[in-house]
């Protein structure tokens, strides 16, 4: 009898995949949803001039360095608040437009301020049929691509400017860069690249450790330097269950 049944079942299983793949999705089951799961934090420097700021949402995340100045709080916040009311575009922000994004973000905000600039760094999640993440850099902080099983790539080149905010009208870099699960994207404002250095952060990116995990020991190996400068670590992986 055993027998019979389990034939019965194996018999059905090609109609079962088939009625499966066309029939509507069961209510109340969780639907795929591509997006980034991040971990990020900021060590606050030993001068005691905060300078950083960041966000983390869904589909947009942005880490600016203010310079640490007078204005640099101010600086940093301004530009992450013109890029949240933007909002990430459901279609999928183009590189023109995030580079004018960028480049109002990083303006000063009143001609009594010509130092309210800071810099940027700004990814989004274009979560199409071929997923993709779009970015724009401006300044002396960095982003990583870092392909599931492969070696980290900077997306960026680092600009320095004497330790503070870029000079005004600096045009932004931009790119678009594939994405698979598991790929995960690294943000860092130059304060993380001159406490660790880039050939430790590139390994601490790819020793299989969680966000989380990977953001702790990025903590504990600037705890034993103790940057000046603020540091700022945003770690985010592509998922899409």
């Amino acid at each position: 009898m055993t027998f019979v049944v389990i034939t019965i079942l194996l018999a059905c299983l090609p109609v079962m995949a088939v009625s499966g793949r066309r029939a509507a999705w069961p209510p109340g089951l969780p639907v795929p949803r591509p997006r980034l799961v991040a971990a990020g934090g900021t060590y606050e420097g030993s001068h005691g001039h905060p300078s950083d700021a960041y966000v983390i949402q869904e589909r947009l995340i942005a880490v600016a360095d203010g310079g640490g100045g007078e204005h640099g709080p101010a600086a940093a916040a301004l530009a992450l608040s013109a890029l949240v009311a933007a909002g990430p575009d459901r279609t999928g922000a183009r590189e023109a437009d995030l580079e004018d994004r960028a480049a109002r973000a990083t303006a000063p905000r009143a001609p009594t301020r010509t130092g309210l600039v800071s810099t940027l760094d700004l990814i989004m999640l274009d979560p199409g049929e071929n997923p993709c993440l779009r970015f724009a850099h401006v300044g002396n902080g960095a982003i990583w691509h870092v392909a599931k099983g492969e070696t980290p790539q900077p997306l960026t080149t680092s600009h320095s400017f004497d330790g503070g905010p870029p000079p005004r009208g600096i045009a932004p870099e931009v790119g678009t860069v594939p994405l698979r699960p598991g790929d995960r994207v690294v943000i860092v404002t130059d304060g993380v690249i001159q406490a660790v250095g880039i050939p430790r952060m590139a390994e601490l990116f790819t020793d299989g450790s969680s966000p989380a995990a990977c953001l702790d020991r990025l903590y504990d190996e600037m705890a034993a330097v103790e940057p000046k400068d603020d540091a700022t670590v945003v770690i985010a992986e592509f998922v899409t269950v």
